[in-house]
């Protein structure tokens, strides 16, 4: 399989490594797009609950998942490094803050909201590139940003609020992102992983335990369906993550770069016509910039891609 932006004639091998990461990186995006039916399923648990359960079991499925792959030794790199254990604590910190934002977004009935926020990200991404790395923006990139300033705007006058769950989802992704960016290739993704779960894992476990203090937890009481689904939540955490860090390593950053806008997608029409969400004439239009403003970060992200 080769693409547009790429050169022809690519080696069997190269292609067949392509195919992979192209499948990697559609199944993690999928998967994502998924988790918002996949937490409204695990009612009456709360937001709350359900994080701690999931940063729990994600800690011991990474550590499952080291022991079968002989990572102990980057792990325990990652563990005593000081620098980079700091780094990850606070990326820790950051996706938990996603993590929990994007629950209550679900359970409250703001998934179109919460998808807004991953549409956002990427450009949000951009923007924090420029302002703290000094990174400098290709023309069609200050378009999108400003599009989706407007959708933004568009959205919080028509609205009359502020989208608060979509904006806190896009600003904590893309700290994280820019947080990770500084350890770079020092860890690997499911290393780095398994050092942000164990840094919230104390805290989870209490929180799990508080909840069983004061009666309100569902974990053992809601039947065995229940219990099973908030046990996957530690692979339902882990796996799309790996998948994405498969793909990012076999296809081009531009190939990336377009299958982020699936999950969002999927967030937006499951909120629309499973949850049945309503969308007002302010929502659309201000829905319509921001797809235009993907569609303009694409077109700029395959024609930088052609060039190179």
């Amino acid at each position: 399989m080769t693409h547009p932006s790429e050169p022809a004639g690519l080696p069997e091998d190269e292609q067949a490594r392509r195919r992979a990461g192209l499948m990697s990186g559609a199944g993690a995006y999928l998967l994502w797009g998924l988790l918002p039916l996949y937490f409204t399923a695990l009612a009456p648990a709360d937001s709350l609950e359900v994080l701690a359960h999931r940063i729990v079991w994600c800690t011991l499925f990474c550590l499952v998942l080291l022991a079968c792959t002989g990572g102990f030794s980057q792990l325990r790199a990652a563990l005593t490094d000081r620098r980079v254990f700091l780094t990850l604590s606070l990326a820790a910190v950051l996706v938990c803050a996603n993590w929990l934002v994007f629950l209550i977004g679900v359970q409250t009935g703001n998934v179109v909201e919460v998808s807004l926020g991953y549409y956002i990200n990427p450009l949000l991404s951009i923007l924090l590139g420029v302002i703290v790395l000094r990174e400098r923006l290709r023309p069609l990139q200050w378009t999108a940003i400003g599009i989706a300033a407007a959708a933004v705007l568009v959205i919080a006058v028509g609205y009359g609020a502020v989208p608060w769950f979509g904006l806190a989802v896009a600003v904590s992704f893309a700290a994280y992102g820019l947080v990770k960016n500084k350890v770079g290739a020092k860890v690997g993704a499911l290393s780095g992983l398994t050092v942000e779960s164990i840094v919230l894992t104390p805290f989870a476990a209490g929180w799990i335990g508080w909840t069983y203090l004061a009666g309100t937890a569902t974990f053992t009481g809601e039947g065995t369906g229940h219990l099973v689904l908030m046990l996957l939540l530690g692979p339902a955490t882990a796996l799309p993550l790996l998948l994405f860090g498969s793909a990012t390593r076999r296809i081009p950053l531009s190939w990336v770069g377009m299958l982020q806008y699936v999950t969002p997608t999927m967030q937006f029409l499951t909120g629309v016509l499973l949850l049945g969400e309503h969308m007002d004439p302010a929502r659309w239009a201000g829905f319509g910039l921001i797809w235009a403003a993907c569609l303009v970060l694409v077109a700029d992200m395959v024609r930088s891609s052609r060039r190179r």
